[in-house]
């Protein structure tokens, strides 16, 4: 999955619905809001409430400045 990718727009996550944002190179989704990473196999998200995995504080703070850094370039 790349960034240009038209599906990144309409992937929300499963438990609030919101937007996700693509990590790269991890190839995984991010919802900074509930701090929950989402894998992606073989170019498939994995989008289950099972499959995301709970973020500590300061991958957090990396991952969010690295995102706000992507949308500001």
């Amino acid at each position: 999955m790349n960034p240009d990718d038209p599906l990144l727009k309409i992937l929300a996550c499963p438990i609030d619905k919101g937007p996700l944002h693509l990590l790269e190179p991890e190839e995984a989704l991010y919802n900074p809001r509930l701090r929950r990473r989402y894998p992606i196999v073989d170019g498939i998200p994995q989008l289950l409430p099972s499959s995301g995995e709970q973020i500590p504080d300061d991958e957090h703070e990396r991952l969010v400045k690295r995102i706000e850094a992507a949308e500001t370039s």
